[in-house]
């Protein structure tokens, strides 16, 4: 059984150390194994190979393969990199996860839900609307809201402070175990498990 990670973000040096990344960040928590980020229960690394709208990367996990992707379209391009691969690895949409970073939860709060809004994410909008409809799930990551009105964009394209990246390598960890509860268990053992830590 197949599973799609896609892990949103910006490709670019610029972007890398970023909030907006968090996908990323997750998506090579996953391919990266155990001793990636601190993360637990992972398989041996899985290097990315550079292929057709992004970096991909196979994990296998309790008899499933998850196929992780970081789209390299740009943030709000998304869509195309997702919808690509969907096809090409035939895999179901209710298959698909989608990792993004999210301004209404708190720093490395973890919410996933199995369909929704795109919540002025700019990723999630453009995925709904190649896919047709919001219903695949999604994992979102706290990345707080703590900045002054209009500061958005500068707050997401920003880069962790001290304290965050500090605490950062646990709340990679616990997103990856939610990812992998997931495609082991299932969305709504992934949620039960996970949405409350």
């Amino acid at each position: 059984m197949k599973f799609l990670i896609a892990g949103l973000g910006n490709i670019g040096a610029e972007y890398a150390g970023t909030r907006h990344n968090i996908g990323f960040r997750v998506a090579d928590a996953l391919a990266g194994g155990a001793g990636a980020y601190g993360g637990t229960g992972a398989a041996s690394g899985a290097a990315f190979a550079t292929d057709r709208y992004g970096d991909v990367a196979r994990v296998s996990f309790k008899g499933r393969t998850l196929v992780v992707l970081k789209p390299s379209t740009y943030m709000n391009l998304s869509g195309k990199a997702v919808s690509y691969w969907l096809q090409k690895e035939r895999i179901p949409k209710e298959n698909l996860l989608v990792v993004v970073d999210d301004i209404a939860l708190p720093f490395g709060a973890v919410r996933i839900r199995g369909k929704g809004s795109d919540g002025g994410h700019n990723g999630l909008k453009n995925i709904t609307e190649v896919l047709g409809n919001g219903d695949y799930a999604r994992l979102r990551f706290g990345v707080g809201g703590d900045f002054p009105r209009g500061y958005q964009i500068d707050h997401v394209l920003g880069e962790w402070t001290a304290g965050e990246l500090k605490a950062l390598p646990e709340r990679v960890a616990l997103a990856c175990d939610a990812v992998r509860t997931f495609a082991a268990a299932g969305l709504d053992t992934a949620m039960n498990t996970y949405n409350n830590k």
